[in-house]
């Protein structure tokens, strides 16, 4: 398979993606549709999955959220103060943003989608929470605008998946996905390598069944354990062992080299906000992180897709 990147880069970026599919720099700008999610409404339980926290990597929900197009233009000024941006994003982010009648979604997505110089929709969503109603409203978007619908994986195993009460089987993970490419839209996945339920040797094993998967872009997200979630107390009562950098680094390299190269990556480690922690504490920034991964790949000589087909997948 031939490289979709430059080999000194190690890795598939996302932002090269963007970049040869639109020609110009594009970024996301994160917004909030007010969703909530079946863990946490009682459809399927209350409290949310284990882990989950949005308020780690998101601000504080207020009572009344500002309209979809305010939040995109403040997102949209921020950046092209910095960044000097010219195409955008609307990434629904916080909790599960196809969970919603569909004429709901319709509207917010229309909303954002008619600003000027947002090319396209990033949604985040569960598994479970895509109808082929939702799935057909998706296809319709993407004939005119740029759909990426970035389903949350977080683990492969079902043992983990019932362990963080998800709610559903990686049956129907891999069933979406399928869904969702069958509808013409670009597809991405949120994994989290760390969970106490799977050994380090699954958790590499991990990649062979992802690289199985109809995904054309992938997140990789160390476990946070983060404050008033069940699993901050499940961690006060019985620690577990998490990531030092090094061995994330380690096995960020490891499980690079095996993935697929056309796979692009949107992220290779997580950040919790400040204040929000409780594990692992890292003495390294996120940059010095990606830094870390590049200078061990480089060390190796090798990069993502090094080992594709060059290894069997475990039985």
């Amino acid at each position: 398979m031939t490289l979709p990147f430059p080999i000194e880069e190690k890795y598939f970026h996302y932002s090269r993606y963007l970049h040869d599919r639109f020609q110009t720099r594009v970024y996301r700008v994160s917004v909030d549709g007010g969703f909530t999610c079946p863990t946490r409404d009682g459809s399927k339980s209350v409290g949310g999955c284990l882990y989950c926290s949005n308020d780690s990597f998101a601000p504080t929900r207020t009572e009344i959220l500002p309209s979809i197009s305010d939040q995109v233009k403040n997102g949209m000024e921020m950046i092209q103060h910095f960044h000097k941006a010219k195409k955008f994003l609307c990434y629904f982010q916080p909790f599960t943003n196809t969970y919603a009648p569909v004429d709901k979604l319709e509207k917010l997505y229309r909303e954002a989608l008619a600003l000027p110089d947002v090319i396209g929709l990033c949604i985040g969503t569960r598994p479970d929470c895509v109808s082929e109603e939702i799935l057909q409203l998706l296809e319709n978007l993407n004939r005119d605008s740029y759909i990426s619908v970035e389903f949350g994986i977080e683990s492969v195993y079902d043992k983990t998946l019932a362990w963080t009460k998800r709610g559903h089987t990686f049956d129907v993970t891999r069933r979406a996905i399928q869904s969702a490419k069958d509808h013409g839209l670009h597809v991405s996945g949120h994994l989290i390598l760390g969970f106490p339920t799977e050994t380090p040797e699954e958790m590499l094993a991990t990649v062979d069944v992802l690289n199985t998967l109809d995904i054309d872009a992938l997140k990789i997200h160390h476990l946070h354990v983060v404050k008033t979630t069940p699993l901050a107390k499940i961690y006060a009562e019985q620690p577990f062992r998490v990531f030092s950098e090094n061995e994330w680094i380690t096995l960020v390299c490891d499980f690079l080299e095996r993935l697929r190269p056309d796979i692009s990556i949107q992220r290779l480690c997580g950040e919790a906000r400040t204040g929000t922690l409780v594990a692992p504490v890292w003495n390294l920034s996120k940059s010095e992180i990606i830094e870390g991964i590049l200078a061990e790949l480089t060390r190796r000589g090798t990069h993502q897709g090094f080992l594709f087909n060059q290894i069997e997948p475990e039985k």
